[in-house]
């Protein structure tokens, strides 16, 4: 089995699509289906695809405590871009870029949250010797 879409919940998915139209581009998705003003779908580079929506129940969009998406980068200096991409577009810093050893070696990570609050980390799996 593997994974095939995520979906995160957003209040207002034009202002959330210019986030991540700037902090996807970094790590090679790009837009493949838009029904503005309540979904846009990114493809990733593996195929998996994101997409952003307004809740179907119609009530406010709200970030789930524990809940993080993994997004997979190339290089550590990928991981860097993105978040910087993040933070640039009106995203917090959740983590500095940096080797998080504690999660296994060659373990890179950068944390941010979106506008709506949704955290996302950019990982790379380095050489580990």
């Amino acid at each position: 089995m593997s994974l095939n879409y995520v979906m995160l919940g957003s209040n207002d998915v034009a202002k959330a699509r210019a986030y991540y139209d700037a902090v996807l581009a970094k790590i090679g998705g790009k837009v493949v289906a838009e029904y503005l003003p309540h979904a846009v779908c990114y493809e990733l580079r593996d195929g998996g695809r994101l997409w952003l929506s307004t809740p179907f129940d119609q009530k406010a969009a709200t970030a789930g405590n524990g809940n993080m998406v993994g997004l997979l980068c190339q290089s550590e200096d990928e991981a860097r871009e993105a978040h910087s991409a993040a933070l640039a577009n009106g995203g917090t810093n959740e983590g500095d870029p940096g080797a998080r050893p504690q999660y296994g070696p060659g373990f890179f990570g950068a944390y941010a949250r979106d506008l709506d609050g949704n955290k996302m980390s950019f990982v790379y799996f380095g050489d580990a010797t």
